[in-house]
């Protein structure tokens, strides 16, 4: 049986969204749907006199940037697993009025706006952001994996969200979420078996960035 299906497992295979699970920081996110990614750069044309056509073509800066897109359950899973996480990779300080409402505190301190605005500059303490903008960086690591047991990995790093959105409506049988980021490095899409010491030496741009954070 092996031998019939070395020919589908040693070449090349692809991937499909159901192969791929996501991990922000090390920590899995099950209610993430999709992740899109982006990069562009500026680069512009130099012209010199008597040439209608450009000598050559400057570069400029580099953005990189996409969008999470989250199923909303009963419970928000970013938020959930920033409390489960906090104190260990991810740290957030920020004033009681700030918090998000339930994560941490007694009584009235669980929601925002209940601090006198005389007192709010001495209420600082740690917990759960409030919204998602005021996340700290992360790096989310996507690891694809099909039925012939072929993987690879690919890793956004430095991870800011800018915005984030949602809506219901009597036609919307799933309810969903998206925010939209933008990130410092994005790695290529990495064959497990492959080297990643040798990898990193060739691709002087990255300087061994490619520890993985998911092993098989």
């Amino acid at each position: 049986m092996a031998d019939k299906l070395s020919r589908f497992t040693e070449t090349y295979t692809t991937f499909s969204g159901a192969d791929i699970v996501c991990t922000f920081d090390g920590t899995t996110i099950g209610a993430l749907s999709g992740i899109t990614w982006s990069v562009t750069r500026e680069k512009a044309p130099i012209y010199t006199m008597g040439s209608p056509n450009p000598r050559s073509f400057s570069r400029g800066k580099r953005g990189i940037a996409g969008s999470l897109i989250f199923t909303v359950f009963d419970r928000p899973g970013l938020y959930n697993m920033l409390d489960s996480d906090r104190g260990r990779r991810m740290r957030y300080w920020t004033r009681t009025h700030n918090v998000l409402p339930g994560a941490g505190g007694t009584g009235s301190d669980r929601h925002r706006g209940v601090v006198p605005v005389g007192n709010q500059y001495l209420d600082v303490r740690e917990g759960v952001p409030y919204y998602a903008d005021q996340i700290p960086p992360f790096d989310v690591t996507i690891t694809f994996a099909n039925e012939y047991g072929n993987a690879a990995v690919r890793s956004i790093y430095g991870i800011e969200i800018l915005n984030e959105g949602s809506g219901a409506s009597m036609d919307d049988i799933v309810i969903e979420e998206t925010m939209t980021f933008v990130a410092r490095d994005l790695g290529p899409m990495i064959a497990t078996e492959t080297s990643f010491t040798d990898l990193a030496d060739d691709m002087d741009d990255y300087e061994g960035v490619f520890t993985p954070d998911v092993t098989f």
